[in-house]
């Protein structure tokens, strides 16, 4: 595939598949069959179905509730990550963290102008020593409606980033497990970054030294690329089969490497997968917007305390649950696609992992705020993404704009 064809993606990706989501202005209101040229208009306010993030890092212990906060009021359902010390490597491991997870909920955890009760969706933590049994015991299991509680697997190239130390050391050691996946229809979840390269060229290199191989060798296996980070990767999943996907941060759409490094070192910008060059950001923004059901929202938020990222050796991650929604729309309204947001959102994601679409609904309006200097983290506090910046929309409920 070449570079043309992330400029033509616009042209060939499927139709906005939206039923719920109408922009509003002072003058009219617009339905989703509106085009991009209406969309330019800047509607007021947008009105689309509850997103779900299929990548959250909620934490554990007392930062759990400080996180939900946030989560919770923006999204029906989090792909939690199974990244926590020690890691979440068994079904018994999975329903014990959700059950912290749903204990650390604040009293009203819906989002919706209808009604919407946030859901975590878990996963399991690869490691060398993980078996068929494991996953077979793990798919097992469903929530009160029926859908899966533990509906993927995330693979970890050993130290590839934050507590991934219990990762896979080599994904040949994983095959009898991918093999079970497959069979029971189980995602992976792919931090698709190798170790030994250069940290601006670790995902291409992995596309190469392990992708290809691997959806060769398991050509039914469900897979998730999680927060791709280059042109290399929109470009390897426009080629590649139909269970092939990726997330992407909304930081990621925002930001290149010299946002983190001209002028100063930023700590709060620096996350795994590493901001890249501007030509990637751009290719990145170009898929997301695109319409394409390759490509949904995975936020990566990923809270430190303030002090853990700004030390010597700081930590790795991006905290946005706070303003990621807001800030996913101010992309899709600077590119003219409002009217595709909610697919981005709330639509290809659900479809991808197979579950049902939310029915609730959430609304944005063009209210601009400040992004408060820090938050309650547990007993510390985490610095936010956009911390003392202006947002231009907020989520509102009831005719008051939540964060604001």
């Amino acid at each position: 595939t070449t570079a043309d064809n992330i400029n033509n993606i616009i042209h060939h990706c499927h139709q906005p598949t939206n039923t719920t989501g109408t922009f509003s202005n002072r003058k009219h209101t617009m339905t989703d069959d509106s085009t991009a040229a209406a969309a330019k208009t800047k509607p007021e306010a947008i009105t689309i179905r509850l997103p779900d993030d299929f990548h959250h890092h909620v934490r554990d212990g007392p930062a759990t509730a400080s996180i939900l906060q946030h989560a919770a009021k923006r999204f029906g359902r989090c792909l939690c990550m199974p990244n926590l010390k020690p890691p979440v490597v068994n079904a018994k491991l999975a329903l014990e963290y959700k059950r912290r997870i749903v204990e650390s909920l604040p009293a009203s955890a819906s989002t919706s102008t209808t009604t919407g009760n946030f859901q975590p969706l878990m996963t399991l933590y690869l490691t060398d020593k993980t078996a068929p049994e494991d996953v077979r015991e793990a798919a097992q299991l469903k929530n009160e409606d029926g859908t899966p509680t533990i509906v993927g697997c995330k693979y970890y190239p050993a130290g590839a980033t934050t507590n991934s130390d219990f990762g896979v050391t080599d994904v040949r050691n994983l095959y009898p497990v991918l093999e079970e996946m497959q069979r029971a229809g189980m995602m992976l979840c792919i931090h698709s970054e190798v170790t030994h390269a250069d940290i601006f060229e670790r995902e291409p290199v992995f596309i190469e030294e392990i992708m290809r191989p691997l959806v060769r060798d398991f050509p039914a296996l469900k897979i998730t690329m999680e927060h791709i980070s280059t042109k290399d990767a929109v470009e390897y999943v426009l080629s590649a089969p139909a269970n092939v996907k990726a997330s992407i941060t909304c930081h990621h759409l925002i930001y290149n490497r010299n946002h983190m490094l001209v002028g100063g070192i930023r700590p709060h910008l620096y996350c795994l997968p590493i901001l890249k060059s501007e030509v990637h950001r751009r290719a990145l923004v170009q898929a997301a917007t695109s319409g394409n059901p390759k490509f949904f929202l995975g936020t990566d938020s990923a809270p430190h305390t303030t002090g853990s990222k700004e030390s010597a050796c700081g930590c790795a991650g991006v905290f946005s649950a706070h303003c990621c929604i807001e800030i996913y729309a101010s992309v899709f309204e600077a590119e003219g696609r409002l009217d595709r947001l909610e697919d981005f959102c709330s639509s290809f994601g659900a479809d991808h992992y197979g579950l049902p679409r939310s029915t609730a609904t959430i609304r944005l309006e063009k209210r601009s705020w400040v992004v408060p200097k820090t938050y309650s983290f547990g007993d510390a506090t985490v610095t936010p993404l956009k911390a003392g910046e202006e947002i231009e929309w907020s989520l509102v409920r009831d005719g008051v704009a939540i964060d604001v």
